[in-house]
C-alpha cells in the first residue's frame, strides 16, 4: 500500500469514487506546487494530508477561474463559482467531482467551512486589484485576500478550539510571505501589468514604474528591493511564533514553510538586480537539507 493510500485510509476516505477525486486533486496540486505536495506527504500526519490537498486544490481552482479572461468574464465566473460552492455547502452534496473532496473535508473539519466562505468573499479583492497607492492599501490587501487564502490550509494545521492567537500569528507570517512573493515575482507581475510595490514606497526611493518595467539596475532600485526584503524578513522572524501555536505533529511542516521562505529571501538578496528579470529560487541543496531535517523530526514524533 502506498503512503497516499494509507493517508486516505487514515483520513477516513474509503469510497472508491471519492478516493479517485482526492487522487486527481493531488496530481493537480503537484503540478503547480510540487514541493508543497511532497513536504505535506512527508511531514504531516497521514490523516491530515488529504484534507490539506483538498483545501489547496480548491484555492487553486478558485484562483484559476478568476485569473482567466477579461474582467467582466472573470467577475461573472466568480459569481457563478460562489453560488455553486455555497449551494453545495448548504445542501451538503455536489455533482462536481472537483468539489466532492472539499465537502468531505469540511465534514471532517467543520471549521474549514468558514475559511472557504471567507476566501470566496475575499476573491473580489483580487479581481479589483490595480496596484497599491500606499502601504496601508497593501496591508488592507493582506487582510482582505492573502490571509483568508492562507487560512484555508493553515486552519487545518492550527490548534483545536479558539484560534484567535494563532490567526494573529498567521497574519504576521502571511504579511511576510506575501511581501516576499511580491518582490520575488516582480518581473512576472510587471509583465502581466501588475505593479505590487506601493506607489508611495516607489516615490520615497525615487524609483518609477518605468525603471522596474525596463529592468534598470539602478542603485535606488537595489535599495528599494533590499528594503522590501528587510521588511519581509522582519515579519518572517516575528511570524515564527506560529510554530509554537500549532500541535506538535504539524510543527515540522510549519517550520519547513518558514524555512523555505528564508531560503527564497536569501536567494533574492544574492542578486537583487536579477529580480528585475526573473524570480529567485532557493538553493536545491539547502532546500533538501531543510526537508530532511524536518522529516527526521516528523518521524521521531510518530515514534
Amino acid at each position: 500500500m502506498s503512503r497516499w493510500e494509507r493517508a486516505l485510509d487514515a483520513a477516513g476516505v474509503h469510497d472508491p469514487g471519492l478516493r479517485a477525486d482526492y487522487g486527481r486533486q493531488r496530481r493537480q496540486v503537484a503540478r503547480y506546487k510540487r514541493e508543497v505536495t511532497l513536504a505535506a506527504g512527508l511531514l504531516l500526519p497521514d490523516r491530515t494530508v488529504p484534507h490539506v490537498i483538498a483545501a489547496a486544490a480548491f484555492m487553486h481552482r478558485t484562483d484559476t477561474l478568476l485569473d482567466s479572461g477579461p474582467l467582466a468574464e472573470r467577475r461573472a465566473a466568480s459569481a457563478r463559482w460562489q453560488r455553486e460552492v455555497t449551494g453545495s455547502l448548504d445542501a451538503d452534496r455536489t455533482d462536481d467531482p472537483e468539489l466532492r473532496p472539499l465537502l468531505n473535508s469540511v465534514a471532517a473539519h467543520p471549521a474549514l467551512r468558514g475559511h472557504v466562505l471567507d476566501f470566496l468573499a475575499a476573491a473580489e479583492t483580487d479581481l479589483d486589484f490595480t496596484g497599491f497607492a500606499t502601504e496601508e492599501e497593501y496591508q488592507a490587501y493582506v487582510d482582505g485576500y492573502s490571509l483568508p487564502g492562507f487560512m484555508l490550509v493553515a486552519g487545518l494545521l492550527g490548534p483545536d478550539g479558539d484560534q484567535a492567537a494563532y490567526r494573529a500569528a498567521c497574519r504576521t507570517y502571511i504579511d511576510a510571505a506575501q511581501r516576499l512573493d511580491f518582490v520575488n515575482d516582480l518581473a512576472e507581475d510587471l509583465a502581466e501589468g501588475r505593479l505590487t510595490v506601493p506607489a508611495d514606497t516607489l516615490s520615497r526611493h525615487g524609483v518609477t514604474r518605468a525603471d522596474l518595467e525596463q529592468a534598470r539596475d539602478l542603485p535606488a532600485v537595489r535599495t528599494l528591493l533590499g528594503e522590501l526584503l528587510d521588511r519581509a524578513d522582519r515579519a518572517l522572524a516575528e511570524g515564527g511564533a506560529v510554530v509554537e501555536l500549532v500541535p506538535a505533529a504539524h510543527r515540522p511542516m510549519v517550520r519547513c514553510l518558514l524555512g523555505v521562505d528564508g531560503l527564497v529571501s536569501a536567494a533574492a538578496r544574492a542578486d537583487l538586480g536579477a529580480l528585475l528579470r526573473r524570480s529567485a529560487r532557493p538553493a536545491k541543496g539547502a532546500a533538501l537539507r531543510l526537508l530532511g531535517r524536518e522529516y527526521l523530526r516528523a518521524r521521531r514524533l510518530r515514534g
